[in-house]
């Protein structure tokens, strides 16, 4: 198939790796970006997937408030150096992935962080749901796996489309800032409150049903 000089462009600008490598990765990956990303990392030709491995102990921890206090988010984000750590781009991209946990309400960083007893649990609710609405037994283990991960994806930080631009994911909106500062960047840990969240509330009536239970008096 033909490959666009600017679909070349804009994976070049996702992974900084060379034009022709690019090329070549969209080539083989039939133009799908996320094959042709992933071709890149396992040739090595990523500036990101170089960046890996390398240790990235400073950074920072940032807090985000939203809607007016009720949504809370404590995160930190860490870098190679602290000087990276002072960056304006680093703050900025912090607090963008703070905002997004506050809006799409992640359960974790990654998907190896989701324990296996609570994907087994899921699986089992999905299970009994599907039978429920009358799916085939020898066609659940495909409908089943399918199901659970795109849950997984659903719980996942880096998994989930970024709340900015959902054409790409949390995971490609990092790789950008890794490829664009030139240190290898890791989102470490996250906690978000929401106010009242755990607490049963209990319903209290409109106005208008007050007016109404006033009247039958």
């Amino acid at each position: 198939m033909g490959i666009s000089a600017s679909a070349v462009k804009e994976l070049r600008q996702k992974t900084s790796a060379g034009m022709l490598d690019c090329k070549k990765a969209l080539t083989e990956s039939d133009g799908d970006f996320d094959k042709a990303i992933e071709w890149l990392r396992k040739k090595g030709l990523s500036k990101a997937a170089k960046k890996a491995g390398r240790t990235a102990a400073e950074g920072l921890v940032t807090s985000y408030l939203h809607a007016g206090g009720r949504i809370g988010v404590l995160l930190e984000v860490n870098s190679e150096t602290d000087f990276v750590a002072r960056n304006d781009e680093f703050q900025t991209f912090i607090k963008d992935i703070a905002m997004h946990i506050a809006a799409a309400a992640p359960e974790c960083v990654s998907e190896d962080e989701i324990p296996a007893d609570k994907i087994e649990k899921e699986r089992s609710i999905l299970k009994a749901k599907a039978l429920e609405e009358g799916k085939k037994e020898e066609f659940l283990a495909k409908i089943l796996d399918g199901q659970i991960n795109k849950w997984m994806s659903e719980q996942s930080l880096l998994k989930q489309k970024y709340v900015k631009n959902p054409d790409i994911t949390v995971q490609d909106f990092l790789n950008e800032k890794i490829a664009k500062i030139g240190e290898n960047l890791v989102i470490r840990r996250f906690v978000r409150w929401e106010l009242g969240e755990g607490i049963e509330k209990k319903k209290t009536q409109s106005f208008a049903e007050e007016v109404a239970a006033a009247q039958k008096v």
